[in-house]
């Protein structure tokens, strides 16, 4: 048995690493559950350096473990260097045998290589306009911030109150084929033929999925948005601000703007690149999407270039600025743990840490560090949740969560085909818009990860399992702040009026009302880096794989260098106040994949009716297994007429 990941470099790095997440973990657990121990020997400044080189440390060095390898030749037809005739490469863990995508997989060089090797696989095009325009973009910001920020606000204006059939339509029609997809016949369209066999096991497939997809928004926005729609209740709801009536309507929103929707978007996307991968051995590009139009062989036509392009610009803006806002939520949290400030650099110096931590896991690959991160990401999830739940006012929770969701259900169609306004621009809409520009990335690794997988299974996972984990996140941690705020168990949105960031304290504010308080904003902290960090690190991987040439696999000199190229966008929107701006052009970015969508979505179909016959729909497997069992719903009657004895 081999080790993969084991090369010395590594085995140096997990050493030094070790010692240190020990020692800043003592130090950072004493300031939290035994202050009187450290009192005032730590500043601000030394607050945030340890706390990363805690978290940092820990996810490095797990990312870094080394797993077992098979080397042999084995039924599927794996060579000894782990490479299939499909271009797929060996991966193995927890004693299975499984085969991955080629560009799960990063490949190791030395420094040397590993330079010539990245100059020599980029794509001139999807590499270079994305650097150049991103540099233009902060440059413009710097040197006209008031020409660039009037620029991006009229085209946010047009974009989000002009246009926002568009964005609505497209939501509609992605959660609408996803129903049928789960109903109907092609859902049982196995990715790959049926002999495929999934790379992962399906909890590894769904945390993987998730946790790429939804980043740290869902931690910054849980604790906060019901309490924002619960002061100022949306248009059209009737309840008077901070009143009961105000409470469910204020949940249902939450629930409409981060719920189905969202994961639809992303599968619209995902979706039509998995199958034309997997059936029609296209490309692992975003740009596949275009398939059914240009054909396999012309995917690389400018069109497509041109979609490509745009998917690295949407993920680097979108995951940059999501980590410079990710910077401001955890250094609230430390000033309000430790009542310490950590100053103008505590965002830049938390930027550049968070890039080290998920450059680190991108390198690793998605078998080792994504996948582990992921793993970790999910069981702080669920534990943050059950203890909120445990501790928190459960009756409150249930009672206005179970009125939520009938609301939600019932009212989601009218929500669906809200007309224009001031509101529905900055909150629908603009979420709507921002879930397009994170479709390419979120779709493409969902489609390089579903392999093996039935469409069916894609669909409920990518939308269904990961609609209810962030339905009862919101439940259970919105609730339990609207509860707090309502009953006067804590003045949150007091708090939050105090901030310079509102949405960024309202978790900790919660959480240090409630028993267990140090417990929780601790476990708190650790999900917004770790969520953080699983999504760059996927990000990092699939502009990698956009930016390099086609039928290469990324490089470690190319993972690294658009890893530190995210986390440079961070920085320098932090430095020329940028941010906001560069968000909501990443955002704008949302407008053509809303058309693109659509497009892929015909495509799809068109394919599909044409070469997919002779499926079985969800009822007709389920009529079929219960034949195999000699259970009949339905049994026939004997018609009456042919019994005189029983005729009248």
């Amino acid at each position: 048995m081999g080790t993969h990941g084991d090369r010395p470099a590594e085995r140096l790095l997990r050493r030094a690493l070790l010692p240190v997440c020990v020692v800043a973990g003592g130090v950072v657990v004493s300031g939290f559950f035994f202050p009187r121990f450290v009192g005032g020997a730590v500043t601000g400044a030394g607050w945030l350096v340890v706390s990363l080189a805690f978290f940092g440390a820990g996810l490095a060095y797990l990312a870094l473990l080394p797993v077992g390898e098979r080397a042999e030749t084995d039924a599927s037809g794996t060579d000894a260097t782990g490479t299939d005739a499909s271009g797929a490469e060996t991966a193995t863990g927890g004693g299975q045998h499984r085969t991955a995508p080629l560009w799960l997989r990063v490949r190791h060089h030395g420094p040397r290589a590993v330079l010539k090797s990245f100059l020599r696989g980029q794509d001139a095009v999807t590499f270079g306009v994305p650097v150049v325009g991103l540099a233009g973009f902060l440059l413009a910001r710097w040197a006209a911030p008031g020409a660039t920020v009037a620029v991006v606000d009229g085209v946010r204006r047009v974009l989000l109150r002009d246009l926002h059939w568009l964005f609505f339509g497209a939501v509609l029609v992605a959660v609408g084929y996803a129903l049928f997809l789960f109903v109907g016949p092609w859902g049982d369209v196995k990715l790959g033929g049926e002999a495929a066999e999934p790379t992962y096991t399906y909890p590894t497939y769904a945390a993987l999925v998730f946790t790429a997809g939804i980043a740290a928004g869902i931690v910054f926005w849980g604790p906060a948005e019901s309490l924002v729609h619960y002061q100022s209740p949306p248009p059209g709801v009737g309840a008077t601000p901070e009143s009961s009536g105000a409470v469910v309507p204020a949940l249902t929103f939450a629930l409409f703007h981060w719920g189905v929707s969202a994961w639809a978007a992303y599968l619209a996307v995902g979706l039509p690149i998995a199958y034309f991968v997997h059936q029609r051995g296209a490309p692992l590009r975003v740009s596949t999407i275009l398939a059914p139009f240009l054909g396999v062989d012309g995917l690389d036509s400018r069109w497509a270039t041109l979609v490509d392009v745009l998917a690295v610009f949407a993920t680097i803006g979108g995951v940059g600025t999501s980590v410079g806002l990710v910077s401001q939520q955890f250094l609230v949290g430390i000033d309000y743990q430790w009542d310490v400030t950590v100053g103008v650099a505590g965002p830049l110096v938390f930027a550049a840490g968070l890039t080290g931590i998920y450059v680190v896991v991108a390198e690793s690959g998605v078998h080792r560090g994504v996948r582990r991160i992921a793993g970790v990401t999910v069981v702080l999830f669920a534990l943050v949740t059950a203890l909120v739940l445990a501790v928190g006012p459960r009756g409150f929770v249930a009672d206005r969560g179970a009125a939520a969701l009938e609301r939600y259900a019932t009212t989601f169609v009218p929500m669906s085909l809200a007309s224009a306004g001031d509101w529905t621009a900055a909150w629908t809409t603009y979420y709507w818009s921002w879930w397009f520009s994170w479709a390419p990335f979120a779709g493409l690794f969902l489609a390089a990860l579903s392999k093996g997988r039935r469409v069916r299974t894609v669909v409920l996972t990518a939308v269904g399992a990961t609609s209810v984990a962030t339905v009862v996140w919101f439940l259970v941690v919105g609730g339990t702040a609207l509860q707090l705020q309502h009953t006067g168990g804590a003045d949150i949105l007091g708090t939050m009026g105090a901030a310079e960031i509102p949405e960024a304290v309202a978790g900790f504010a919660a959480f240090g009302a409630l028993p267990l308080g140090e417990l929780l904003m601790f476990l708190f902290l650790a999900l917004i880096l770790v969520f953080m960090t699983s999504s760059a690190a996927v990000s990092t991987l699939v502009v990698a794989v956009l930016g390099t040439r086609r039928g290469v696999a990324p490089s470690t000199g190319t993972i690294v260098f658009w890893g530190v190229f995210q986390g440079g966008v961070a920085v320098a929107a932090l430095l020329v106040g940028g941010a906001e701006s560069l968000q909501t052009m990443a955002v704008l970015t949302g407008g053509p994949f809303a058309v693109l969508s659509l497009v892929a979505l015909a495509g799809l179909t068109l394919t599909l009716a044409r070469h997919e016959k002779g499926h079985a729909s969800l009822a007709g497997r389920a009529r079929d297994r219960l034949a195999d069992r000699d259970i009949t719903l339905f049994p026939e009657r004997p018609d009456i007429r042919d019994d005189p004895d029983k005729q009248e």
